[in-house]
């Protein structure tokens, strides 16, 4: 892997303890952070919030196989001034939206908890396999400090797949946005003949590791100078660690006049003409890439003759 610190933002690192029977992935986002960023102006603790939950989607898409799987991440509020937050993964291209009471989050403080930012909110976790169409979701509710918390909370429910889940997110004077996270878990099976570990969250090998990775600082997770490989290196040097680069991740809105167009050709003619203005338009909104895309009538029209 190369060792320069253009490489070391938004390309996970993909790595495997095989004595331990542990599997993990690092990432930092830098470049494809402050381009989902530049499309709104978010305040520094929607800032935060969004940026680690854009890293988790990260994480977890990455484990996806075949272009066309998904991840989605959502969330959404029980009362707090965060109303809803969005991210979702899909062929190495990510995304994510933030929607909030602006008076209400500045009264938050700078370190909120996600009862602060939520209330009695709920983390939604959808998997959609391109392989067999095979699609499904956990819901947890948002408890601790982090989303990472209450997907850890996710995994321990939903998967029952003992794991740990660090995030870290700051603002860089040179490289603005920066997010960083680790996501470590034990592997659901062992090799033949022993127990299934999937429901043996006590099991000393997964203590060990998890034990050591707790030691990971924010600090480390967003450093532009340190390479993921070297955080491997730190944390697990006395256990062979298998390391592979992963797909590089890209900012990716889907958001496009043909799609929408698309999408509105299914709707009856009617209801169309009631959605048009008075020059014949249908503006819509991408909350993601914050664009109004104006489609005229013809367009749809147009587009549903063809489909």
């Amino acid at each position: 892997m190369s060792e320069t610190p253009e490489t070391w933002f938004d390309q996970p690192l993909v790595f495997t303890i095989a004595d331990r029977h542990v599997r993990g992935r690092l990432i930092r986002l830098g470049p494809v952070l402050n381009t989902v960023m530049a499309a709104h102006s978010y305040p520094p603790v929607a800032e935060k919030l969004l940026a680690e939950a854009l890293v988790l989607t990260a994480l977890l898409g990455s484990t996806l196989k075949g272009e066309e799987s998904q991840l989605t991440l959502q969330a959404q509020t029980g009362g707090g001034p965060v109303e809803l937050l969005v991210c979702d993964y899909k062929g190495g291209e990510l995304r994510g939206y933030l929607k909030f009471d602006a008076e209400r989050l500045a009264e938050v403080g700078a370190d909120p908890t996600l009862f602060a930012l939520f209330g009695e909110g709920f983390l939604a976790i959808t998997f959609d396999q391109a392989a067999g169409g095979e699609r499904y979701q956990g819901i947890v509710p948002l408890e601790g400090a982090s989303i990472g918390d209450a997907a850890e909370h996710y995994f321990e429910q939903s998967e029952q797949i003992p794991s740990l889940i660090r995030l870290a997110a700051r603002h860089d004077a040179e490289a603005g946005c920066v997010a960083g996270g680790l996501l470590l878990q034990h592997l659901p099976e062992g090799e033949a003949g022993r127990d299934r570990l999937h429901v043996r969250h006590d099991h000393p090998e997964w203590e060990h590791a998890r034990t050591i990775a707790e030691t990971l600082k924010g600090e480390e997770l967003t450093d532009p100078a340190t390479s993921l490989e070297t955080l491997a290196w730190r944390l697990f040097h006395e256990d062979e660690v298998r390391v592979e680069a992963g797909r590089f991740v890209s900012r990716g809105c889907r958001c496009s006049t043909d799609y929408f167009a698309g999408v509105l050709s299914k709707f009856p003619e009617a209801e169309r003409g009631e959605m048009a203005d008075a020059a014949g338009l249908v503006n819509v909104d991408c909350a993601f890439c914050s664009r109004i895309f104006p489609i005229s009538l013809d367009e749809i029209a147009a587009h549903g003759s063809a489909a």
